[in-house]
């Protein structure tokens, strides 16, 4: 038997607000809140241990020091990828230069925090 990816834990500056942004692009809902600080977000009716990772926004004072060594890759359900892009843009992700060519099928995204993310071109069937 293998391993299920059960959840993502992002440290952040502002859990509220990246709750609140990832949770427009996933179409997430909050699930739970530790003394922490931490927000964690699903899928609804889901939570921990459904058919998505959840996302942990945990608090964290730490800078960033460079390209994040893991990143979020999203697909539309129910755009074209340019329309899913101006939603993106509009709930707050921006463009962002790593280097990318101009000829990729995907765009690089960054969330409010600055932590990139792609929106590729392929769109997936809703679960």
């Amino acid at each position: 038997m293998a391993c299920r990816i059960s959840e993502l834990v992002v440290d952040c500056a502002d859990p509220e607000r990246l709750a609140a942004f990832w949770s427009e692009v996933l179409g997430y809902v909050e699930f739970d809140r530790e003394d922490d600080g931490s927000i964690a977000i699903g899928p609804p009716g889901a939570g921990f241990g459904g058919p998505q990772p959840v996302l942990v926004l945990s608090p964290s004072d730490d800078p960033r020091t460079g390209k994040l060594r893991l990143h979020i890759d999203v697909n539309a359900t129910d755009r074209d990828q340019d329309a899913e892009l101006e939603r993106l843009l509009a709930l707050g992700a921006r463009p962002v230069d790593v280097g990318q060519t101009g000829a990729e099928s995907w765009h690089v995204l960054a969330d409010p925090e600055g932590n990139e993310f792609c929106l590729l071109r392929a769109r997936l069937r809703p679960l």
